[in-house]
């Protein structure tokens, strides 16, 4: 990976919020993570060759799951890993699951697809986000099946965030997470996404179209809000963070160009700005 790439961050990872007995598992969770997602987007692999190291990379998770060895290429990842799955019984599934969706995204944006409706979106949603909020949740010994769905509707209200925030970044890339059946609701027919997503300009079918994925966004994340009065001290207050901090990128969203929610022209960010905005937020949910 070439160290002046910037990594943009929805989760917040190990920070002062976090109870110091549960950076190292957090950690090890991240760079698990960040590394697949390395593997999947970073550098100028083929996408055949990406998918043969997620593979290997597969390979090496289920090794140290069995309390095997693993292969040593990715040793600074497993060897921590390895830990902390003894230490604190970390399920493996919410980890195959990333690997699952780092898989398909390369599978997909080689083959020039798209997501056909937002069900097939949600499913990669509950792979390639949620994993990460129930093990957060399994580390601090919430498990009830409200606290759970609470979780997963914020996990993919963020993965839904960042495809919205994205669009203008993921497009020329040969990401399409638009759903083509949404699309169509709104007199925007695609029938070769690899082609025709590029063409896409930001008129009043776009703008409506972002408007509606991003009201469904907001509604997510406000369903899973409660969520953050469950989790127990300091955790809860970085989770408010992490939802306020969400809901503010889709504020920037709706504000963007003559008639809003202009994302096809430029990604919105939130900087220093906005943080007086989020922590009022915090402290009112």
């Amino acid at each position: 990976m070439s160290p002046s790439i910037e990594h943009y961050e929805n989760f917040p990872v190990a920070s002062w919020l976090c109870p110091p007995h549960l950076r190292p598992p957090i950690a090890a969770i991240y760079h698990f993570a960040r590394t697949a997602d390395d593997i999947a987007d970073e550098g100028a692999a083929t996408a055949d060759e990406r998918l043969a190291e997620l593979a290997a990379y597969r390979a090496d998770l289920h090794a140290v799951a069995q309390g095997q060895a693993h292969s040593k290429r990715w040793q600074h990842v497993f060897d921590a890993l390895a830990v902390q799955i003894v230490a604190f019984s970390l399920p493996i599934q919410p980890l195959d699951d990333l690997l699952s969706a780092f898989t398909q995204d390369v599978a997909m944006t080689r083959d020039g697809n798209a997501y056909e409706n937002m069900a097939d979106l949600l499913d990669y949603c509950s792979r390639s986000a949620s994993p990460v909020g129930r093990l957060l949740l399994h580390l601090y010994g919430v498990n009830d099946d409200k606290s759970l769905a609470q979780s997963d509707s914020i996990c993919t209200a963020l993965q839904l965030v960042n495809f919205w925030q994205d669009l203008s970044v993921d497009i020329p890339r040969g990401r399409f997470y638009l759903p083509l059946d949404e699309c169509a609701r709104h007199g925007i027919h695609i029938s070769d996404p690899a082609r025709q997503f590029p063409e896409l300009r930001q008129n009043r079918q776009t703008t409506r179209l972002i408007q509606v994925c991003v009201a469904d966004a907001r509604a997510r994340m406000q369903a899973g809000a409660p969520l953050v009065h469950r989790i127990p001290g300091r955790a809860g207050w970085e989770l408010r963070a992490v939802v306020q901090g969400g809901l503010r990128i889709l504020d920037k969203i709706a504000g963007m160009g003559e008639s809003g929610y202009g994302s096809l022209l430029q990604r919105p960010t939130v900087g220093k700005m906005d943080a007086p905005i989020i922590f009022w937020r915090m402290l009112r949910m």
